[in-house]
């Protein structure tokens, strides 16, 4: 299992309703998430608006984004979360993966 860690920026304006939406994420969209492979996924918060992500997989963070890419509900779930990404984009196109460099069992 691969662990993969990313990071990406929610404006800081709009952190309340983001982290309120994560409360009541639609079954269909975590159904599919558990279908494509995203494991033991969670998402970390600083109060600047910059997320990191963790999650494990069998093989990489674009395979198991290429695999949600191809999910129809995955396309209706990052449109609604986009305005809130500090960039003009899909929060899954913004994803910075991170380099693994130490692990701990």
């Amino acid at each position: 299992m691969k662990r993969v860690g990313f990071q990406f920026k929610v404006r800081k304006d709009r952190l309340a309703e983001y982290k309120e939406h994560h409360k009541h994420v639609w079954p269909e969209m975590l159904d599919a998430l558990r279908e494509t492979g995203w494991h033991n996924y969670s998402l970390f918060l600083r109060e600047d608006g910059l997320i990191f992500g963790y999650f494990e997989t069998e093989e990489s963070l674009s395979v198991a984004q290429a695999k949600m890419a191809a999910k129809e509900i995955n396309t209706r779930w990052q449109e609604f979360m986009s305005p809130f990404v500090d960039a003009n984009a899909r929060p899954d196109e913004t994803f910075v993966e991170l380099e693994e460099y130490f692990h701990l069992d």
